[in-house]
């Protein structure tokens, strides 16, 4: 590909990002505010929670099933 020709499509590139930039921020401009949501902060919470749980109960099955790999595993005598 010819030097000029990439240059022209970074220039482009440029431009076309440019205009997103101008557009989000024009479109922060416009006003939308977010209202408090009262669902929000009550749905993190739980799904928190829900994460925390999954995440307990995979620890504890992992130790249970690396305690009876190891015993798989150990020489029989």
């Amino acid at each position: 590909m010819h030097p000029w020709s990439m240059y022209a499509l970074e220039v482009m590139r440029d431009r076309e990002r440019e205009h997103q930039y101008d557009r989000l921020a024009a479109e922060a401009r416009a006003g939308v505010t977010a209202k408090p949501s009262r669902l929000r902060r009550p749905v993190a919470i739980g799904l928190a929670a829900l994460s925390r749980g999954t995440a307990a109960a995979v620890r504890r099955l992992d130790d249970c099933v690396a305690d009876d790999l190891g015993r798989a595993l150990a020489p029989a005598e």
